[in-house]
């Protein structure tokens, strides 16, 4: 079995292949491809796989961009923190999801339902579930719930500078608040806000568009200074997602 693996962060992409090892001893993994630039490129030089694991939200935009550029005549099975109306879709089409992180009972169960699909069904499947995107736009979330001491206040996306990682996840204002937020991780917030106001600049922050002073290059990629009240903050953000980040502050 011939698999392939389109997936932009490092540890999950190493997790998969651990459990998919597990899984399937004798899986012959073909690649690991961290851009939609580069599957498409994959794809042109390539015969197509017998499966493909695949984030969506990659770091210069979102998969389906490679499915509807190139035939793909193989199940998909995606991975993703993404909206509910797509994961919906995925199950009523029979093209399974993994939320992160993976978990192996529910890889288990994506395989199984690999195992039973026919080409045909996998390419209605898609088919409908772009259908589907296309007719559905997203809402976003316009305004979170943040704790302040002994209380619940509302702070509306275009108050919000950053939301960041420590232990907790926690929102910081435009004018310099510390807030709790009400959300348990990171993916759970990207997946709730708007992607062309915030950026996930790493893996411990989100960044509001209007919360950007400027960039510098540097060695390891780029360096994203933040407007006062954090002008002391600077973000590193790698070399991989540089020029997406620059066509999206564009």
């Amino acid at each position: 079995m011939k698999i392939l693996i389109i997936e932009d962060e490092p540890l999950v992409a190493k997790d998969l292949i651990k459990l998919i090892n597990k899984l399937e001893p004798t899986a012959n993994l073909l690649d690991v491809i961290v851009s939609v630039t580069g599957a498409k490129k994959w794809f042109s030089m390539n015969e197509s796989p017998d499966l493909i694991l695949s984030d969506i939200q990659l770091s210069d935009g979102v998969s389906f961009e490679i499915f509807e550029s190139h035939e793909i005549t193989c199940p998909i099975i995606f991975t993703t923190a993404y909206d509910t109306y797509a994961i919906r879709a995925f199950k009523l089409n029979s093209i399974d999801y993994l939320l992160k992180p993976i978990d192996e009972k529910e890889l288990a169960k994506a395989w199984s339902k690999f195992k039973s699909l026919s080409i045909d069904g996998v390419n209605d499947s898609l088919k409908q579930l772009m259908v589907h995107l296309n007719k559905e736009p997203k809402k976003y979330k316009e305004r979170f719930l943040s704790q302040l001491r002994n209380s619940m206040v509302p702070v509306t996306v275009s108050e919000i500078a950053f939301f960041y990682k420590e232990e907790l996840i926690f929102i910081s204002t435009m004018n310099g608040e510390k807030l709790l937020s009400d959300q348990a991780t990171l993916d759970e917030v990207e997946s709730l806000v708007d992607p062309a106001i915030f950026y996930r600049v790493n893996r411990q922050h989100l960044v509001h568009i209007q919360a950007v002073a400027r960039i510098k290059t540097t060695h390891k990629g780029l360096s994203v200074q933040l407007k006062p009240p954090y002008a002391h903050i600077e973000l590193d953000l790698s070399r991989e997602k540089a020029t997406a980040f620059k066509q999206w502050l564009g």
